[in-house]
């Protein structure tokens, strides 16, 4: 566990593009090789626009990641958060709780936001105007949800009193598990049932991006899924029966823009 936190605490840049970028190539073999959806589309030109969208939140993240490393440093000396206020135990314990709280609050939470908050929807229907999703879509965000993502991420490192060491293994595992649950692949069907109910696998997520109520609001679970669970926003749905996007969004073109999606939110 100490090489861990020793990795966590001081993980070169590098390392993290490579988890990023080893992680969509990975997946992305592994749809073509085996796809869950046999979309008739150019994969190249469609990665594109959501890699275009994926540097965008690479650079919004760049410029305010000294906030969140302020904010960790900040609740650890103060001894302030949930972790912080329990009795001592050992370091995979407070691993396990600190990937469990920032889950829960900096992606299931504002996640579930994003679908009832009307403007905040306006900046995440990019996200879900992808008509054919694959592990590219998993970072397909909006330069102004990319924001205010980063700033609920912020308040569950403080609730949670995360040192870094956490915070980064919990953002590496948050980029693995969202290209991995966005993948156009779909598990075995025993395999998908056991996972899914301790990570969210790509047929739970898949349902989350159908075009129609009631399955756009659920399965909000991006590591674990005991939030939806537990919440009782979990849904299913044979994936070959989902159909991408939004009914409110359904111009292929428009939705492969990177113009018309960068002023879709003020439309």
């Amino acid at each position: 566990m100490n090489r861990l936190i020793d990795y966590f605490s001081t993980i070169p840049s590098s390392h993290r593009s490579i988890i990023l970028v080893g992680g969509i190539t990975f997946f992305w073999l592994i749809e073509s090789s085996m796809p869950l959806f046999n979309f008739s589309y150019h994969k190249w030109r469609h990665a594109g626009v959501n890699i275009f969208f994926t540097i965008t939140t690479i650079i919004v993240n760049f410029f305010l990641a000294f906030i969140l490393l302020q904010a960790s440093d900040w609740a650890v000396t103060n001894h302030f958060g949930i972790i912080n206020w329990l009795p001592k135990m050992p370091s995979w314990i407070y691993a396990i709780l600190g990937l469990l709280i920032l889950d829960l609050i900096g992606a299931w939470f504002v996640h579930w936001l994003e679908h009832k908050v009307k403007w905040m929807w306006k900046f995440h229907i990019i996200h879900h105007s992808d008509m054919q999703v694959d592990t590219t879509t998993a970072n397909r965000h909006h330069p102004g949800e990319s924001a205010f993502r980063f700033v609920f991420t912020t308040i569950a490192v403080v609730m949670t009193g995360a040192p870094m060491w956490i915070v980064m293994m919990y953002q590496s595992i948050s980029v693995m598990l969202s290209q991995f649950n966005h993948a156009n692949i779909s598990l075995p069907t025993r395999l998908n049932k056991v996972l899914s109910w301790f990570i969210v696998t790509p047929d739970m997520h898949h349902v989350h991006h159908h075009y129609v109520q009631p399955y756009t609001d659920s399965n909000y679970g991006n590591i674990f899924s005991v939030w939806d669970h537990l919440f009782g926003s979990f849904s299913f749905k044979n994936p070959k029966d989902i159909v991408y996007g939004v009914d409110t969004q359904m111009d292929a073109t428009k939705n492969e823009s990177i113009a018309s999606l960068l002023k879709m939110p003020f439309e």
